[in-house]
């Protein structure tokens, strides 16, 4: 009875002695220890070792603005721009800095400041779904003050001065070309947006010494049975169509100081629907010169809040295409210059037209009048 009793006894003690007898790992322990060793060894390589970057070159950077992206508030910085590169970014002479307003391939700012062989000049433009558009350098320089012609003040002397723009060319290649073989270069061109050849056209006439203009087509009074062409910016339709028209209206081609309007007495007299494009001609650098064929405009107004370049012309030359009625108004229009100072006058590109103010302009010089571009005279 007494070795039943002591059987299971004896099986409990040993299990519990081969339990105990195992060996027992502090694992915690353990990992705690690793972690200690790791922490030193990275405290005393920073103590000892001066190279936080693990030999990665880099350059330390000031920071001098916050604006991203906006070439004229990098140019203002007034402190260096670092770079901090991969190993194989640098090239072998050692790292890149970029001074604010200094470009760091000098030769390729240049050439893209320069204009390109259709007289253009590529920071001038701004690429749009329609083709490029006018647009204000990164350094501040406008479409106006590149474009126009450029006009010594002096040389014009202190007596009356005279404008004329013609307008209506680039629909009729070759009449617009002999325009502006016949024309004085101190005449102002403005280009229909419609003509085929209209880039080629108006590169001559800007190689020829001519300053030029786009006209942009505006609703009048009696549209559609009065239609200035397509595209016409229209009264009551919302600002982004109207822009839009614009824009197609604008790259029609390149090298334009300022716009002229075709038409559009309604238009120039709804503050509402013009001011959203005098506010984009005024963001861009372009001129306006208004026609001066509706004395309800608003234009003079929208140009002055938006601090667009402006001028206001004073007749028409051709209204009556007869060369008695032309040689008339240029009578006219020479007894306003002597009596303000200098007038602007509007001539139609028709032959008869072109004629009479190329024999007209020759005589200018001897009754102490200047004829100067339009440009010359806008405020």
């Amino acid at each position: 009875m007494a070795n039943d009793l002591s059987t299971p006894l004896t099986g409990r003690r040993q299990r519990l002695k081969n339990a105990l007898g195992r060996p027992h790992l502090p694992v915690a322990r353990i990992l705690f220890g690793l972690i200690g060793v790791i922490a030193i060894g990275t405290v005393a390589r920073l103590v000892l070792v001066d190279d936080p970057t693990g030999g990665r070159p880099s350059q330390e950077a000031a920071i001098a603005s916050t604006q991203l992206g906006n070439s004229v508030a990098d140019s203002v910085a007034s402190g260096p721009v670092t770079i901090t590169a991969d190993p194989q970014q640098y090239p072998a002479d050692g790292p890149i800095t970029v001074v604010p307003g200094q470009a760091a391939d000098n030769a390729s700012a240049e050439a893209h400041s320069a204009p390109n062989s259709l007289g253009i000049v590529p920071e001038l433009s701004e690429e749009t779904a329609n083709g490029a558009i006018p647009r204000i350098s990164g350094t501040g320089q406008t479409p106006f003050a590149t474009y126009q012609y450029p006009f010594e003040a002096a040389s014009a002397g202190t007596g009356p001065r005279i404008a004329l723009i013609v307008t209506g060319l680039g629909i009729n290649e070759q009449g617009s070309l002999d325009a502006i073989a016949q024309l004085p270069d101190l005449v102002t061109l403005a280009f229909a947006p419609y003509g085929k050849a209209l880039q080629n056209t108006v590169t001559v006439a800007r190689g020829g010494g001519h300053e030029v203009m786009l006209e942009v087509p505006l609703e009048p009074f009696d549209f559609p049975q009065n239609d200035p062409g397509p595209h016409t910016l229209l009264t009551g339709e919302a600002p982004r169509d109207n822009l839009e028209k614009l824009f197609w209206l604008m790259a029609r081609f390149g090298g334009y100081f300022g716009i002229i309007n075709n038409m559009g007495a309604r238009f120039t007299a709804s503050a509402g629907d013009f001011g959203p494009v005098m506010e984009e001609l005024g963001a861009r650098g372009v001129g306006y010169i208004d026609d001066g064929s509706s004395n309800r405009s608003v234009s003079a107004q929208l140009a002055s809040a938006n601090k667009v370049p402006y001028a206001r012309a004073s007749m028409l030359i051709d209204a009556n295409p007869a060369r008695s009625s032309i040689l008339s108004a240029l009578d006219s229009l020479e007894a306003e210059a002597v009596e303000h100072g200098s007038a602007i006058g509007i001539v139609s590109a028709l032959p008869i037209s072109i004629q009479a103010v190329s024999e007209w302009s020759a005589g200018l010089d001897s009754k102490g009048i200047a004829l100067v571009p339009a440009s010359a005279l806008m405020q």
